[in-house]
């Protein structure tokens, strides 16, 4: 055996030993095996860092940001929240919709994604049908690599797509996988139902005792946000309009807060309809501006009497009319501009000053609207409050401010993660955007009308120019970079394999030994060396690896490799009888307070059926 080939093999094996260790990151051992590859010679720097030019790594990039669009609008979680509705309290109708609808969101998205998305929705549905939510969250985990209904449905489809291609073969439609992807799902709803049951069988329905840190709308309730906000309506005349709020001195005339200014501009779906501003001491006041007014009621009515203004009703959102959603509370939206508790430190130079003295709103741009002493909270009158050292105070601002104060450390701590904070509440306004890129996505890869990877980019371009994102930055979070550089990393391996005429050489034996049963037998081999591997290590490393392999066994016989190929993509991605086969398994291990021991009982009794099904019924969708 050549020399090249042995060493290949050697970095294979301790490539695999790795990954199966778990102690190092996948990526970091991915790349590990890329630079051996140079240092040995058996690649040239050029062939090493070719997986960083690959299409499929630009696709898979664009994905995880049209993806991060998706969820940071809530367009899925709007979706998933109405379809989920319709079961009412009948837990079989909860199981099929759960399934059905992880499995179809998941299809064109992450996975991971999706999980993460549905799992306190799952575990909520749960709870308001009173039963166990562990009997779902398995299941829903499940059907998220069940649902292999598209193209971008999981990063295997799209390496065995360029493996098919790089072979001068035809690549695969959009929707080429769809019959698999619904048998697959079908199969996981007709099995999973009865094989749930083990997840519930002598166990009592346990209460969570997990101590959460506080919600934005649990933090506008402990302050009473709601009692103490009041919307004001500038009428035509109105003596405040083109004054500035310095000017008008309203916080000293009238003893009330001025925290933000709503200007509607526009009623088109497609764009924001409202200006949201944040008061200050240079805000100028138009005709038709919404003020959010903070105060007790009498003084709110005294700002009203008598200055053209009209207090109108709380419970409605501007230009639309619709109730308040998750991301509001009192009226307050925290898309823009939040809300958070920072607590003042004894070295603080705020210490033993008045809250109108201390300059606060001038210096760092946000309002004290309330101040938590011992197991108090002072409301009222707050601009006359002293403030004393271990004060907690409930100050709002843009999130990029609030974020800021957590640069004086010497002056007091800001309780939380602001940033993270504003990152997790949908920007709902954008929703009808990002389905339009999406729907539009989908069209032209359907149809062809750019290559699939330029698709995917104008998609995630599109999700950052039109606002789908808070920011770039957002957009690069939602980015898994580990997966990325995984695959950038493993591909060169891949194309070793091929150079050095190791995939060959497993193609050979694999066929060898089995083609005297038939190609069923080959393909069989193939999904259950794949099945097998995928327990120990990444299915995206797996598919990588046995890709060229299916392909070079196919053409060996002399039989259609699409078969072939798709028993790799499927085998990778039904992986079940492990939590830590797939992040959707892991994901839901600790909400659903599962033990490896249930991944068993459960996975695996539907990791075989599916593979024995899927290897008599591939070479039927795709005749060898």
């Amino acid at each position: 055996m050549d020399i090249n080939v042995l060493i290949v093999f050697g970095i294979i094996l301790l490539t695999v030993t790795f990954f199966v260790w778990g102690k190092i990151r996948s990526d970091i051992v991915a790349l590990s095996s890329l630079v051996l590859l140079v240092l040995t010679g058996i690649l040239s720097p050029e062939e090493g860092l070719s997986g960083f030019s690959n299409s499929v790594v630009v696709m898979i990039v664009s994905l995880f940001i049209v993806g991060g669009g998706i969820f940071q609008t809530g367009l899925a979680k709007m979706i998933s929240t109405k379809i989920l509705a319709l079961a009412g309290g009948n837990q079989f109708k909860l199981f099929i919709l759960v399934m059905l609808v992880t499995g179809g969101i998941g299809g064109f998205v992450s996975n991971t994604g999706t999980v993460a998305l549905m799992l306190p929705i799952v575990m909520s549905l749960a709870s308001e049908a009173n039963t166990d939510s562990r009997r779902f969250l398995m299941p829903m985990a499940f059907a998220s690599s069940l649902g292999l209904l598209t193209l971008i449905s999981t990063p295997p489809n799209l390496i065995i797509n360029d493996a098919l291609v790089s072979g001068g073969f035809e690549g695969l439609s959009f929707f080429s996988f769809l019959p698999v992807g619904l048998i697959t799902l079908t199969l996981g709803i007709l099995l999973l139902w009865p094989l749930s049951k083990l997840l519930v069988a002598g166990r009592d329905k346990e209460k969570s005792t997990v101590k959460k840190n506080k919600s934005l709308n649990q933090l506008a309730s402990e302050y009473q946000l709601a009692d103490n906000l009041y919307r004001v309506l500038i009428e035509k005349n109105s003596p405040f309009i083109n004054k500035s709020l310095q000017e008008l001195n309203i916080a000293q005339t009238y003893n009330v807060s001025i925290l933000e200014i709503r200007r509607i501009h526009s009623r088109n779906r497609f764009h924001k309809t409202v200006d949201m501003k944040m008061a200050g001491p240079s805000s100028t006041f138009k005709e038709n501006d919404i003020l959010y007014v903070f105060g007790n009621f009498n003084d709110v009515t005294s700002l009203v009497s008598g200055n053209g203004l009209k207090l109108i009703d709380t419970h409605k959102t501007e230009g639309t009319g619709s109730t308040l959603s998750v991301s509001q509370s009192g009226g307050l939206e925290f898309s823009e501009i939040g809300i958070a508790e920072v607590v003042l430190m004894s070295t603080s130079k705020l210490i033993n000053k008045h809250v109108k003295e201390s300059n606060f709103r001038q210096l760092y741009n946000v309002n004290i609207l309330g101040i938590q002493r011992k197991d108090g909270y002072i409301l009222q009158d707050v601009k006359d409050e002293r403030m004393l050292s271990g004060d907690v105070l409930l100050v709002q601002g843009k999130w990029s401010d609030i974020e800021k104060l957590n640069q004086e450390t010497s002056e007091w701590v800001v309780v939380g993660q602001p940033m993270e904070n504003a990152l997790k509440i949908p920007r709902d306004h954008k929703a009808p955007v990002a389905a339009v890129i999406m729907v539009l996505m989908i069209v032209a890869m359907v149809f062809n009308i750019v290559p699939t990877v330029i698709a995917t980019m104008i998609a995630a371009l599109l999700m950052i120019i039109l606002g789908c994102f808070r920011n770039v930055e957002s957009a690069y979070k939602s980015i898994n970079w580990e997966s990325t550089f995984l695959f950038a990393g493993m591909f060169p391996l891949a194309i070793a394999m091929e150079k050095t005429g190791a995939s060959g050489l497993i193609a050979d034996a694999i066929v060898n030994g089995l083609s005297q049963f038939g190609p069923v037998s080959v393909l069989a081999g193939i999904y259950l060396a794949t099945s097998i591997l995928t327990m120990f290590i990444s299915n995206t490393a797996t598919a990588v690896l046995f890709a060229p392999i299916a392909l070079q066994s196919a053409v060996t016989i002399g039989v259609s490799p699409y078969p072939f190929l798709f028993a790799v993509t499927v085998a990778a991605s039904m992986c079940f009888a492990s939590p830590f086969a797939t992040p959707p398994n892991a994901l839901v291990m600790s909400a659903g307070r599962y033990k490896f021991i249930d991944y068993i009982r459960v996975g695996l009794p539907l990791q075989l059926i599916v593979g024995i099904i899927m290897i008599f019924v591939l070479p039927l969708l795709f005749p060898l």
